[in-house]
């Protein structure tokens, strides 16, 4: 979801409470936080040595320890102010992918996109989910979109494709 489309569904939705699926029925806690807003910029080079950049938005959820017991969650009317503020400071790329990085005792520091939304009894549930590494190049590498299963035919492409006069890896 592009950051300007994750504001505008905030400002569909002023009323409800909002709340984060960051796996499959596990939710952020009520005593979550905002912790930061990135602007990221991001300069990459793959394994076929082609060049790309892009900008992503990554916003911050942290549980507070001090309010474990807190049972209301944030309002979207309070979490658009927050993020609101934060671009008065630092201009946002509307354009760029939004983000969410999370983690807690039993879930691993990760950075989520927004996989879709629901909105039931007065809340706004937005559904993270993970995405897969993937090589940018397979085409140019000439890496077989489907898995070849024997040991001997892969270590044939992996040669082809890292030999000295290949332009990958």
């Amino acid at each position: 979801m592009k950051t300007q489309e994750f504001f505008n569904l905030l400002e569909e939705h002023q009323d409800k409470t909002l709340q984060f699926e960051y796996t499959t029925n596990q939710f952020v806690a009520a005593n979550y936080h905002i912790t930061e807003v990135k602007h990221i910029a991001i300069e990459s080079v793959d394994c076929g040595s082609q060049s790309d950049q892009w900008n992503e938005t990554i916003v911050q959820l942290w549980e507070s320890p001090a309010e474990i017991l807190k049972t209301k969650h944030m309002s979207v009317l309070k979490a658009l102010g927050i993020l609101n503020k934060v671009g008065t400071m630092k201009a946002y790329d509307l354009e760029s992918e939004i983000k969410f990085e999370y983690s807690n005792r039993t879930f691993h520091t990760a950075q989520l996109f927004v996989n879709d939304f629901v909105i039931d009894n007065g809340n706004l549930f937005i559904k993270l989910a993970s995405e897969k590494t993937d090589c940018k190049a397979k085409e140019l590498c000439g890496v077989p979109e489907k898995v070849i299963h024997t040991l001997e035919k892969t270590k044939e492409k992996v040669e082809a494709c890292c030999s000295s006069t290949s332009n990958c890896c």
